[in-house]
């Protein structure tokens, strides 16, 4: 039988301006910080974050983050969630896929940030929003 996950600590931010997205990045790297996330980790999924937190706030119209510090038997991480109520995403394969882009960027965004993290997790209902869910743990 294996280990149930459990949360530590939660705490939500809003996620309304580019402001909030340089907030977002900070407190994600504190937190990764604080649970012990090796440097190369730690800067894995503060540019996951950075990225999932632009895309809510450009193409979401906003939203809100989530962290948790999370521990899965002896295994502890961060846990990071990415909620918008925006247009959703009507395609979710062209999304993951590298190179597409809605706008003006390079096209790593989605694709990029799973590569960053243990974990990825990405659920869209077009009309409805977006939600992204990430984590990585400490090795």
């Amino acid at each position: 039988m294996s280990a149930a996950l459990s949360v530590a600590r939660e705490v939500c931010y809003p996620l309304t301006s580019d402001l909030d997205v340089v907030s977002a990045r900070r407190v994600v790297r504190d937190w990764a910080t604080e649970i012990g996330l090796a440097i190369v980790d730690l800067t894995k999924v503060v540019t996951a974050a950075s990225e999932l937190a632009r895309n809510a706030v450009l193409h979401g119209g906003g939203g809100v983050m989530c962290l948790q510090v999370v521990q899965h038997g002896e295994r502890r991480g961060l846990r990071v969630t990415f909620k918008d109520k925006g247009p959703g995403i009507a395609d979710l394969d062209l999304a993951m896929s590298d190179g597409y882009t809605t706008g003006r960027g390079m096209g790593i965004g989605l694709p990029g940030s799973k590569r960053l993290v243990n974990e990825f997790a990405l659920e869209s209902t077009p009309s409805d929003g977006t939600c992204v869910t990430i984590v990585r743990w400490k090795a």
